[in-house]
């Protein structure tokens, strides 16, 4: 694994995570495509929560405390508990945004981690390695879903006229 090339994505990860999420109005940024989808306003604060509650504290557990057990997480209900959908979504992308580059200024200060570092979970053994993968990914997984958000809003506005000639979804 290139942690560099892990640093350099995950800046450009922002980007474009910035870049999905800003320039709607506030009923598209609130907007859900049916009951059990999220809004683009819910998966910035989930993106925000995660960057602050999750990947970065656990990793550091990983790396430097793994006697500690993992603090609990809730990113489901976390989504009705702290209202993400009732944020402002300039505030919410500017939270993000400010936690991304503290965990990008804390994972350029670490010194000679150990990547293999070893994690027992509650699902088995995890590397500080694997953290840090996952949490690359873990943008490209609510990027695709704020691209498919975007999509299904504008079929939405596009109504009664139907997009098919533009291509497959």
């Amino acid at each position: 694994m290139n942690v560099t090339q892990c640093l350099q994505t995950m800046s450009a990860n922002a980007e474009r995570i910035r870049t999905l999420a800003s320039s709607v109005s506030p009923e598209q940024g609130r907007w859900r495509p049916d009951a059990g989808s999220w809004s683009i306003l819910e998966v910035v604060n989930h993106l925000y929560d995660e960057e602050q509650y999750d990947f970065r504290v656990r990793l550091d557990i990983i790396l430097h405390h793994p006697e500690r057990p993992w603090p609990k997480i809730d990113p489901q209900g976390w989504v009705t508990a702290r209202d993400y959908n009732g944020q402002p979504l300039d505030e919410s992308l500017q939270n993000f945004l400010r936690e991304r580059t503290s965990s990008l200024d804390w994972l350029r200060s670490l010194e000679s981690p150990n990547w293999e570092a070893m994690y027992t979970t509650a699902w088995g053994q995890m590397q500080a390695g694997d953290m840090l993968a996952a949490w690359v990914a873990h943008d490209l997984l609510h990027m695709r879903q704020l691209v498919e958000l975007h999509h299904a809003y504008t079929i939405a506005q596009l109504a009664p006229y139907n997009s098919r000639y533009a291509g497959e979804w």
